[in-house]
């Protein structure tokens, strides 16, 4: 686990390696802010001479923070676009960690086969889910009944789809 100090070393050591490749004029940055979230540390930061002086002129605006990963110490840039809309943690397990988001529809099916039986399971998945043939829902539906998970190409078909971000998460770097 990474610790809200190891994620602030980290981050300023990224940010003084990205100020070694800019020019001169570039202002100096340091970290503004740190907050915990459950998938690491958010930490912003914001131009060093805002910070003492509190000038407004000299505040720099819309970069995003940078997310440390809480398990491997990774860093990451959530634009601030992205960071602005609500899920960008689903977006950066998704996009990042390659977590799959769980199948919305395996309880109600269960149910319904408890209740109403298969074929009121199998009407009601073909309307959740059209995109899946007849033959194909059975086989879901079939799945379920036996205590079974659906097959990962159907789940993959039942899923929403992913929501469009203006702007991708970016890997800065990988496991500390």
């Amino acid at each position: 686990m990474i610790t809200r100090e190891r994620a602030v070393e980290l981050v300023e050591a990224q940010l003084a390696a990205e100020r070694r490749e800019l020019p001169a004029e570039y202002p100096e940055v340091a970290v503004s802010l740190v907050e915990e979230n459950v998938v690491g540390w958010l930490v912003f930061w914001q131009s060093a001479e805002y910070l003492r002086t509190r000038e407004f002129g000299k505040a720099l605006f819309g970069q995003g923070p940078y997310l440390v990963d809480r398990h491997d110490g990774s860093i990451h840039h959530i634009p601030f676009l992205t960071f602005a809309d609500e899920g960008w943690e689903e977006l950066y397990l998704e996009q990042v960690k390659g977590v799959r988001p769980p199948d919305p529809l395996p309880s109600a099916v269960r149910d319904l086969v408890a209740s109403g039986g298969g074929m009121a399971a199998l009407r009601q998945l073909r309307r959740r889910a059209p995109q899946l043939t007849i033959l194909e829902a059975k086989a879901y539906v079939d799945a379920v009944r036996n205590g079974d998970e659906p097959p990962e190409d159907l789940v993959e078909r039942t899923r929403p789809r992913p929501r469009e971000f203006a702007f991708a998460i970016e890997t800065l770097t990988g496991p500390a």
